[in-house]
């Protein structure tokens, strides 16, 4: 709980083991098993959601209303951008799993698969398979392919990738009756143990000194020499680990910072993994992507370079990106990178088609890093990278206010496991 959200929690009839809420919430039905439910930004009243020229004012806070569904390890955060539905951002009747993004997406009747990210993008009864990233505002009864990279913009641009069979299964694949597995499941894995142990102490202070304006959630995993600069934000269930993130970066939920240096107003969006890498300033690493550098081969990515989403460079030698480039798909050498990235100047002057290896790009390329940049620059707005001591407040600020109430189910007899109805109020 925090001063600056607005606060309702209504649970009914759920389990909800290891999960997080902030913001309003309301679960009803449901089982949430160590999942976030991230309300930092949902809209309030009186706030305006802009669509298509249209200026929708909310007459209400928005609410984020879990109904008859199973969210497993999935985080939810951000706040509808349903123009149909400004003042609740849904998830009905739908099945999320391991590692999956509900990001600004109502859902409802869906099927979401491990490492998957859904963004910005209302959902009616579709199936997204593993690992694949979709942005392209609605889809109604779709099959997304695993693997499948999607980025729509009506009348602008389409940008579209595939993972290849062979390799995706590698790091991530799901048939019927069995865990997730591959390279990614094994990551997470092998550190699950010290997330138990995060979460099963309550830290009063922080295991390292915070400058200005920084937050470091107390569910969150410091091993080794860790260094943070002022207005870096570090939410649950990060890892970092000899690590150094430098001013207004951010490592967000299920982020993984590994023997790397970032430089500063860096974005991590959620699920991002970095070993062994020295990121510039203002790089952007997209949801769920996997940048694995080693002692041998490490990887160095140019200031205000972006890292697609579900990314994966996995190298066998050392790689340096150039500056201001723009990269995607899978990546393990200098050839590979030639097939998966460009100048953003280059993509910059795209009219009309471009094709490189599995990625098909249709449309002006001015308007795909427009985009890009714009929502870089409010990301690290909202994450409070720019705060000067008196304005530019953002999460990493208002995060330092934050209280934490444990709750705990029922532990044993008939509702064993369950919680009971339970409502907070202001």
């Amino acid at each position: 709980m925090t001063p600056h959200h607005p606060l309702h929690f209504h649970f009914r009839q759920c389990g909800l083991a290891g999960s997080y809420f902030l913001g309003k919430c309301i679960v009803e039905h449901a089982i949430l098993y160590k999942s976030d439910i991230r309300g930092d930004e949902l809209k309030k009243r009186g706030d305006v959601l802009p669509h298509q020229g249209l200026q929708i004012q909310l007459h209400d806070d928005e609410v984020i209303h879990i109904k008859d569904s199973y969210l497993v390890k999935t985080l939810v955060h951000s706040h509808s951008h349903d123009p149909e539905s400004p003042e609740e951002f849904f998830i009905q009747n739908t099945l999320s799993l391991h590692y999956a993004n509900i990001h600004g997406a109502p859902v409802e009747g869906c099927f979401i698969g491990p490492f998957s990210t859904v963004d910005l993008t209302t959902l009616h009864d579709c199936v997204v398979g593993a690992f694949a990233y979709v942005q392209v505002g609605e889809l109604a009864h779709t099959r997304v392919p695993a693997g499948q990279i999607w980025i729509h913009a009506d009348q602008q641009f389409e940008f579209r990738y595939q993972f290849p069979s062979g390799i995706l299964e590698r790091y991530v694949t799901l048939e019927p009756g069995q865990r997730p597995r591959g390279i990614l499941m094994d990551f997470v894995e092998e550190r699950k143990q010290d997330f138990d142990l995060a979460f099963s102490m309550v830290r009063s202070k922080s295991p390292i000194t915070l400058p200005r304006g920084a937050f470091l959630s107390r569910y969150t995993v410091i091993n080794g020499q860790v260094d943070i600069g002022e207005n870096v934000l570090v939410a649950q269930r990060a890892y970092l680990e000899d690590a150094s993130l430098g001013k207004g970066a951010n490592a967000q939920e299920n982020c993984y910072i590994i023997r790397s240096r970032l430089e500063g107003e860096n974005v991590t969006a959620h699920g991002g993994k970095i070993i062994h890498a020295h990121l510039q300033r203002k790089v952007f690493v997209g949801f769920n992507s996997f940048l694995r550098g080693g002692p041998q081969a490490p990887l160095s990515i140019g200031a205000e370079s972006i890292v697609m989403p579900h990314t994966i460079i996995d190298l066998e030698e050392p790689l340096e990106i150039p500056p201001r480039h723009l990269v995607w798909g899978y990546i393990r050498n200098r050839q590979d990178l030639q097939q998966h990235g460009l100048p953003l100047e280059t993509m910059e002057r795209v009219e009309g088609t471009l094709k490189l290896d599995h990625m098909r790009f249709q449309g002006k390329g001015a308007h795909f890093v427009h985009a890009f940049r714009h929502r870089i620059d409010h990301i690290l707005e909202a994450n409070g990278a720019y705060h000067d001591g008196t304005n530019g407040v953002g999460h990493a600020q208002t995060g330092r206010r934050i209280s934490f109430n444990t709750i705990q189910p029922y532990r044993d007899g008939s509702m064993k496991g369950l919680y009971p109805t339970i409502e907070i109020l202001p």
